[in-house]
């Protein structure tokens, strides 16, 4: 959360992304206006830290046509893209993270995405009534 507030106008893109059903969901699913929740993996404690909106849709990833990025895809084409990007903007951050296993005790998140076994997508859909559980979490 701290790199993206500190990107100018708190907006980046968010590239790098390598699954095929998370490509999807950016590429197909993502709209400018769209809210998402920013949730830390590498942090400790992993969980939800604030909210960002999507600031442009899914766009081509320019990491996979560039051989010295770490993202580079040979197979993706500039003419045929195989990866697909969002631009991404910072607009709430929480008072606190809100923690992977405090999620896991929360009524109403028992069929969460996130917290299904073995969910490893970085970028997953969220319904309206668990929108509203988080962010009441973290208003609490």
């Amino acid at each position: 959360m701290d790199d993206l507030w500190k990107a100018p106008d708190r907006t980046t893109s968010w590239d790098g992304v390598r699954n095929y059903q998370a490509r999807n969901l950016l590429r197909d699913e993502m709209r400018a206006g769209d809210l998402a929740f920013v949730y830390h993996s590498s942090a400790d404690p992993t969980g939800i830290a604030g909210i960002a909106e999507i600031a442009r849709g899914g766009y081509p990833d320019a990491s996979a046509f560039d051989p010295d990025d770490s993202h580079y895809d040979p197979k993706s084409k500039r003419e045929d893209p195989t990866w697909f990007v969002v631009d991404v903007k910072g607009v709430e951050r929480f008072r606190r993270i809100i923690p992977l296993d405090e999620l896991r005790r929360t009524p109403g998140l028992e069929n969460m995405t996130l917290l299904k076994k073995g969910s490893r997508l970085s970028v997953q859909p969220v319904t309206a009534a668990e929108w509203k559980i988080i962010v009441d979490m973290a208003k609490a």
